[in-house]
């Protein structure tokens, strides 16, 4: 009984530890990937403007194969949501298009609602290299509260090898 009861108070310890940790971390994080294409940057951007392209590349839209979708609006313009639901894997959230540069730059919110409820900006932004190399830039932006701070750094870590692994496929796309 002792033993059960030192166990329990170790445990209770270490999660007051890491609360009280947590008051003292950033509660914003920041994660931002690029990569070069060699494609057209009006191609490269007119692919990434609309939502449901990317499906095609995206390692988190392709997450649940029994995804149900729903579009509101006109995809690729301001206003434009693409929401989801699906099992455990996939969760539940929607996208929208906040705003576009042409040619240039998309700027979305991500708003989850399970497995928690979480919002971020993301910015795809596209920069000439030359006629036929186009470098893009996504970042992802956004605020845990307390206690879910606690997660930055692998949450951060975690995004950026998916954004990674998602250029890498987007590229693939774009080039092929």
């Amino acid at each position: 009984m002792a033993l059960l009861s030192t166990i329990l108070l170790i445990i209770v310890a270490l999660i007051g530890l890491l609360l009280i940790i947590a008051l003292f971390m950033k509660r914003n994080h920041y994660v931002n990937c690029s990569i070069t294409i060699n494609a057209p940057t009006l191609k490269v951007y007119n692919f990434l403007k609309l939502l449901e392209n990317q499906e095609a590349f995206n390692k988190h839209a392709q997450a649940g194969t029994d995804r149900i979708k729903t579009f509101t609006g006109v995809d690729g313009t301001v206003g434009f949501i693409y929401a989801w639901s699906g099992s455990k894997e996939a969760g539940k959230g929607e996208k929208e298009i906040l705003a576009l540069e042409e040619g240039k730059r998309i700027e979305t919110e991500i708003r989850f609602v399970k497995p928690m409820v979480v919002s971020s900006r993301m910015v795809m932004e596209t920069e000439v290299v030359n006629n036929q190399q186009t470098v893009v830039r996504w970042s992802n932006a956004g605020r845990l509260n307390y206690p879910l701070n606690l997660l930055i750094p692998v949450m951060q870590k975690s995004v950026a090898k998916d954004m990674r692994e998602s250029l890498i496929k987007l590229k693939e796309l774009l080039e092929g």
